[in-house]
């Protein structure tokens, strides 16, 4: 059966336009576009079917299946063409059982999807090779299309230019400059992409690349391109598969431009719509308080939306002042009896610190949503017993330099609890003994 898709309007204006089409708002009342399936199509097969369908194709080596995402490919694009899809295997990543974790909190189902075991590092690889793919064959369609473009805190820059790379089409990404991490830094340059650094934070990139695309000859590859949310809500997919077609009671996950929360409620939705779940788990979108626009909106009952000049953060991928889904991420927090809660620098650090100890090595926006959980289990809000979630979006590897500064007792706002110093001594075997027996006995 051949299925179909096309962007609507969320605020409902009518309208339907093609996924090839050059477009990201709605052209009569500007609201954001989101990609809409045949649903009457879908449901021709049952649940079960298609439960079999994407338990098969995991781990495939019949391209492009073995994909994540493109195992899914009737639920995301469902008519691309095998030879334009761009994938590097993204997805299928752990869900991470954090035992210990879970011990010291008295929790026994505690879990974190590990979704910065990606190809470069971060969740934003779902959604770029959605995205990217859909450019090729728009451009081998003799698209207007020239280049991709976005603004980026870091890991959106890594994922488009490694996927634009791949499919050989250039691409220009603006950054804050001074406020990416190294590693995230060389990622676009060693891919080849053209690296512009502009005197401003993320909001102002993202003005600016707004009027860079302007033309039609660029194409945005932002948030706002309702293309990678498809990408991104195959992540519901996947936990609700490793809990064998069973939904979480809450998953908590960091927010800053609001795109991943709108696209894992996306997924939920589509699995309650083909009456594969028949419950939603409730969302909690976790933000740092340095950069809380969401969080002070939740406060007023989202009666007001809040936009501020977001101040600097350790999790600087998620320091944003004027999140562009907004509207969608109100919507998944309502229709999930969902929260939004905040943590501080020093209890983000903390928790991150915390969770590493026990064997993981988070990013700190990780941590943010760690540091929310641990709120909302003191409060009793979550109760330990039920199943819980944590979107783990980055890998820590790519911020070093926070992780080394905490262990170092230099970062600003942070008391660093869980510290573990280097240790340097003279080349002396009984002073090494000495040391090593004072650090046991504190173990003891």
């Amino acid at each position: 059966m051949k299925y179909h898709a096309h962007f609507s309007c969320i605020r409902g204006c009518p309208g339907e336009y093609p996924l090839y089409q050059v477009i990201y708002v709605c052209p009569s009342c500007g609201g954001l576009l989101e990609v809409c399936h045949d649903l009457k199509a879908l449901r021709q097969q049952g649940p079960k079917d298609w439960k079999q369908l994407m338990d098969a194709r995991v781990g495939s080596t019949e391209w492009p299946y073995g994909s994540g995402v493109w195992g899914m490919r009737e639920w995301v694009v469902p008519d691309i063409q095998d030879e334009h899809v761009v994938s590097m295997y993204e997805g299928n990543s752990n869900l991470f059982w954090a035992e210990r974790l879970g011990d010291k909190l008295s929790m026994p189902n505690l879990w974190v999807k590990l979704c910065g075991n990606s190809h470069t590092g971060s969740f934003k690889d779902l959604g770029m090779t959605v995205l990217v793919s859909v450019v090729k064959q728009m451009m081998a369609n003799d698209s207007t299309v020239r280049a991709v473009a976005c603004a980026s805190t870091g890991d959106t820059s890594a994922a488009l230019a490694a996927y634009a790379a791949a499919a050989g089409i250039p691409a220009i990404v603006f950054l804050p400059s001074d406020r990416v991490s190294h590693a995230q830094l060389i990622q676009p340059i060693a891919n080849g992409a053209h690296v512009l650094a502009l005197d401003t934070d993320f909001d102002g990139c993202m003005r600016i690349v707004k009027k860079v695309t302007e033309d039609n000859s660029i194409y945005l590859a932002n948030s706002m391109n309702s293309l990678r949310i498809e990408g991104q809500k195959t992540v519901a997919v996947e936990i609700v598969r490793q809990f064998d077609w069973e939904a979480p009671d809450w998953i908590l996950m960091p927010v800053g431009n609001l795109g991943n929360i709108s696209a894992l409620y996306k997924g939920f939705q589509l699995m309650k719509d083909l009456n594969i779940i028949s419950r939603m788990p409730r969302l909690v979108a976790a933000q740092a308080a340095r950069a809380n626009p969401f969080y002070q909106s939740f406060s007023m009952d989202f009666k007001e939306r809040v936009s501020l000049s977001a101040q600097s953060t350790l999790a600087s991928a998620i320091q944003i002042g004027n999140p562009v889904s907004y509207e969608k991420a109100v919507q998944a927090i309502k229709n999930t009896d969902g929260l939004v809660e905040e943590a501080s620098e020093h209890e983000l650090a903390n928790a991150g610190a915390l969770a590493d100890h026990t064997g993981m090595y988070t990013c700190p926006h990780t941590a943010v949503a760690l540091a929310v959980l641990f709120k909302l289990l003191n409060n009793g809000t979550i109760n330990r017993e039920e199943k819980v979630v944590v979107i783990s979006t980055a890998h820590g590897l790519k911020f070093t330099r926070a992780k080394l500064g905490y262990h170092q007792s230099t970062l600003s706002e942070v008391e660093s609890q869980y510290a573990n110093p280097l240790m340097t001594l003279p080349e002396d075997a009984s002073a090494v003994k000495n040391a090593i027996e004072r650090e046991l006995d504190k173990h003891a």
